[in-house]
């Protein structure tokens, strides 16, 4: 493994005043030297009119970094499923960003995409009813042209939903249920970079990589399992995650919630946006090394080729014995395409879909509330991911084939690799709103912030014929 990979350094996220001494010109194998940072649980009220409040300050951090309610990254926001939620999200940064609601099912207006604003100083705050099943979804920005920037720097946290009744998988947040939120940076002389975050063809590929803003991180556990939710929130990498020894482990987990059934694998591949949970078996007194296999294609700056070693696991010397992995899960069954299920095709080309790039005020698609659909999704080029808004999918097959088994649960982004095609089954959500619309597009940012992205409404069955196909220019925009 290439030591430039491999840095000692110390947390951006807690401990950002040590880095002063650090160099990103320093090479130095993992040592594994510093715990791994939890995020903390986000703290809320319950307001007068029964909704659960939580604050998000959008601010400036310190050595480059931006972060939310400190100086790098967010907290952990966690709802159960029927929960009323409300959002404070106030921008304390010097310029205009928003805060996206990634993987979450709710109104337009409250989604956070590049149409909803905030200026800098104002406050804006969405709310709606979590009524999705168990999922490990996400925040950050989505401004127009800046996603790449703000996410490098830090605008990003973990937005889980439980589910009453669910199965009885490792669920103590921070001792068996383990968040792994996974970033590739540029640091010199202890400051993050942030001026090439959209050059070349991807886009920024950083040489360190930081797991919960920690960087050379071991985790110590105390139980036989453990879950681990993984979040690929870089801009560009695509990590193929698993155990130095190749031992096996069992996915429960995609993006928008539980398989049906454990899923055996010793690797997962994970493309920005994604999220895969894993739950893995340890003895006591063992370490392991959870590290990422690149695809030794040897394509220049090929976002899934190099090799990174991520984390220690240490287990303790005697371990409190975990339930057994549930035989059923409990997911959503896959969605079914009903026949004669209406059929759209989007062609992925350099920055564009089907040969446009993104325009604010164009309506790309307008589909009825609560439609299932078929998308045909066509790679012509090099490495996209495909990313929609609002929804749930099930991947149907990839260049023909089924999907593997772990990536056979609801999802709402999907990679693919140069030249290849997927189809997905998709199912719609019933708020509608003819003027506000939803995104659908690649999640590596510089992609995204250079064109690659389409925009849909979803409206009233039977009203489609009805609808315009563009909007006001600023048509949301808080502060």
């Amino acid at each position: 493994m290439d030591f430039v990979k491999r840095r000692s350094l110390l947390s951006l996220a807690v401990l950002g005043p040590l880095l002063s001494g650090c160099s990103g010109a320093d090479v130095q194998p993992l040592t594994f030297a510093n715990r791994l940072h939890i995020p903390p649980l986000a703290p809320s009220e319950i307001d007068p009119d029964g909704f659960r409040s939580f604050a998000l300050n959008l601010q400036p951090g310190k050595n480059g970094t931006w972060g939310i309610n400190g100086d790098h990254l967010g907290p952990t926001v966690r709802v159960k499923r029927g929960e009323r939620v409300r959002m404070a999200v106030t921008n304390r940064l010097p310029e205009a960003t928003t805060l996206h609601w990634h993987g979450m099912r709710l109104p337009a207006r409250m989604d956070g995409g590049p149409h909803q604003s905030i200026e800098s100083g104002a406050t804006w705050t969405p709310q709606w009813t979590v009524d999705q099943p168990a999922a490990t979804t996400w925040f950050h920005p989505h401004p127009h042209g800046k996603t790449a920037t703000h996410v490098y720097r830090g605008l990003a946290g973990l937005f889980l939903v439980d589910e009453p009744g669910g199965p009885a998988l490792p669920s103590d947040y921070g001792v068996d249920d383990i968040p792994l939120i996974v970033q590739d940076k540029i640091l010199d002389n202890g400051r993050l970079v942030t001026g090439p975050v959209d050059n070349g063809t991807f886009g920024l590929l950083g040489d360190t990589i930081m797991i919960n803003g920690t960087i050379d991180p071991y985790v110590e556990v105390t139980t036989t399992q453990v879950r681990f939710r993984l979040l690929n929130a870089s801009n560009t990498r695509v990590y193929r995650i698993g155990f130095a020894d190749n031992r096996t482990f069992h996915v429960v987990g995609g993006d928008a919630g539980l398989l049906r059934e454990p899923a055996p694998a010793d690797r997962v591949k994970i493309s920005p946006g994604e999220r895969i949970e894993i739950v893995a078996a340890f003895s006591p007194g063992e370490t392991v090394v959870l590290n990422s296999i690149g695809e030794n294609r040897r394509d220049a700056n090929d976002p899934e080729e190099d090799d990174f070693e991520l984390l220690k696991v240490v287990a303790a010397a005697s371990l409190k014995p975990s339930k057994p992995l549930p035989r059923a899960l409990g997911g959503p069954a896959p969605v079914i395409p009903p026949p004669g299920a209406r059929v759209r095709r989007f062609a992925l080309s350099g920055s564009e879909i089907n040969g446009r790039d993104m325009d604010m005020n164009r309506i790309d698609e307008v589909v009825p509330a609560g439609a299932v659909e078929i998308w045909e999704i066509d790679n012509t080029t090099y490495a996209h991911n495909f990313h929609i808004h609002e929804v749930a999918f099930t991947i149907l097959d990839i260049n023909g084939e089924p999907p593997p088994a772990y990536l056979a649960g609801p999802k709402d982004t999907v990679f693919l690799k140069k030249h290849a095609d997927v189809r997905l089954a998709v199912r719609f959500g019933r708020h509608t709103d003819p003027v506000t619309p939803y995104m659908y597009h690649c999640h590596l940012l510089r992609h995204e912030d250079k064109g690659m992205m389409g925009q849909f409404v979803i409206v009233d069955p039977g009203t489609e014929h009805l609808i315009p196909r563009t909007i006001p220019t600023g048509h949301h925009h808080h502060g």
